[in-house]
């Protein structure tokens, strides 16, 4: 698409969308939000992008492949899950860092985990059906 102002739209949206997406992770843990529907409503913009700009401009701008991101965020919620057993506890257990917030967790970094699952397939699929 070559509307000028869907492209400059884009920017300014495609920006904020992502800035909320991360509001959405970061206090999924306590309040609504989480990695899922963080991952949806960056997966929105990126849409936006692609939308306004082309495939190319989110694969150059990702600088890696969208099916990496599934890979790193399954590594990492694993790796959330078996802090837990590292203690001693069931998998998955909360585990919070001392002398932190009550943010900084094993919560945390399961939900970024979701959200790089989720974010990753979505891209994958919308990179796809766009360069068909």
């Amino acid at each position: 698409m070559t509307s000028v102002i869907l492209k400059t739209a884009t920017r300014l949206v495609g920006a904020l969308v992502l800035v909320l997406s991360i509001y959405l992770l970061w206090r999924g843990h306590h309040a609504p939000g989480g990695g899922f529907i963080a991952a949806l409503v960056a997966a929105t913009g990126f849409a936006l992008v692609v939308l306004a700009e082309g495939p190319g401009v989110v694969r150059r701008g990702l600088r890696i492949r969208p099916q990496y991101l599934i890979g790193a965020g399954l590594a990492l919620s694993m790796g959330a899950g078996l802090v837990g057993m590292i203690r001693q506890q069931p998998f998955l257990t909360g585990v919070w860092w001392p002398s932190t917030s009550a943010v900084a967790g094993t919560p945390l970094f399961f939900d970024t985990g979701v959200f790089l699952v989720v974010l990753g397939a979505i891209l994958t699929v919308l990179l796809a059906l766009e360069e068909s």
